[in-house]
């Protein structure tokens, strides 16, 4: 079996490069001295691509400058920095880690809305600022009687749910479709699911389709006793109609893991004492990111001994068997 030449082009979170190295051949990019001339000479050899996270895009120019690609292992649920149907449509399978983080971001989700509600950040720098002993600290909004409208009912949407019914609280949900056996209210509007609720739980995929869907109008739907919290990508949200949102009262809270211009926080809503704000740490568990690091060289491996991937995307479904020989595998179908 030839081998499975894997390129990384960047650097990016956890310790994808290493789990990938000890059973098949890496080569970082951002490590070459001019990586321009490295695709040029070397480009033709490499047959996969691994993403270590959202750095490094992996986009139609970098895929046409590897003319026998065929496989792009990405880490993480989210995949929106690949170009998955440009790959479908020339062949290439895309894969991501559903599956192996749904919990460790629920967690964070749950925890964030928490967070927010009951100002548990605040009321710890007021005790840590001294302030207790002057006076209690002021009583907050409470998690009783609250709905979550969770838009982006997949796994972790689900996750979530489970924990929010843990807690008491009602549970809508937002999506393209109705799901069958679902038990929470749909609503096939934003707008009107933030109307009916008052905690906004994102956890949509990303991308050009849902790009500032959680615009102005939704947040004034949701309304001044409502909490947006971000679990998903930061370019769902239109930031600065979120901004003045928290600034004039038209919402309570925000508890946000994730930013538009990662790891660039705009310094308006840095100063912002009602949103609670984290360093994308959803999935930064070690024994989640571990877990994610070997679902990438899962796939690869199943590829690269003619097996089927065990994650590929919607955009880029299995169809047939690569041949280990180098030769582009059977089935390979889609419109250029």
């Amino acid at each position: 079996m030839k081998p499975l030449d894997v390129l990384m082009p960047a650097a990016g979170m956890g310790t994808v490069a290493e789990v990938v190295a000890e059973r098949l051949p890496l080569h970082r990019l951002w490590l070459e001295p001019d990586p321009e001339a490295w695709l040029a000479e070397h480009g033709p050899s490499i047959r996969a691509v691994a993403s270590a996270g959202l750095k490094g895009a992996i986009d139609e120019t970098l895929m046409r400058r590897l003319p026998n690609l065929e496989i792009v292992a990405s880490y993480g649920v989210g995949y929106d920095h690949v170009d998955a149907r440009w790959a479908g449509a020339h062949g290439i399978i895309v894969t991501h880690t559903p599956g192996v983080l749904d919990d460790e971001v629920a967690d964070i989700a749950m925890a964030l809305t928490i967070m927010a509600v009951r100002q548990l950040p605040q009321a710890e720098r007021y005790l840590r600022a001294g302030q207790w002993p002057k006076a209690a600290y002021p009583l907050t909004a409470s998690l009783r009687g609250r709905t979550v409208g969770i838009l982006g009912l997949g796994r972790i949407g689900k996750a979530i749910a489970r924990r929010a019914e843990a807690f008491g609280l009602d549970v809508a949900y937002c999506g393209r479709r109705a799901q069958p056996g679902v038990p929470y209210r749909y609503f096939a509007s934003l707008t009107a699911m933030a109307e009916a609720c008052d905690i906004l739980m994102v956890t949509a995929p990303g991308g050009p389709e849902t790009r500032r869907i959680v615009d102005a109008e939704v947040l004034r739907a949701l309304g001044p006793d409502g909490v947006l919290v971000n679990v998903a990508r930061g370019s769902l949200v239109d930031e600065p109609a979120l901004i003045e949102a928290l600034r004039s009262g038209a919402i309570l809270a925000a508890g946000l893991d994730v930013f538009e211009n990662e790891p660039n926080v705009p310094a308006e809503l840095l100063a912002l004492d009602n949103a609670v704000l984290l360093p994308h740490v959803g999935s930064a568990s070690l024994r989640t990111r571990r877990a994610m690091a070997q679902c990438v060289l899962d796939n690869l491996l199943a590829f690269a001994e003619g097996r089927p991937p065990l994650t590929p995307v919607p955009e880029t479904p299995w169809r047939g068997a690569w041949d280990g020989s180098g030769a582009k595998r059977a089935g390979r179908t889609g419109s250029p």
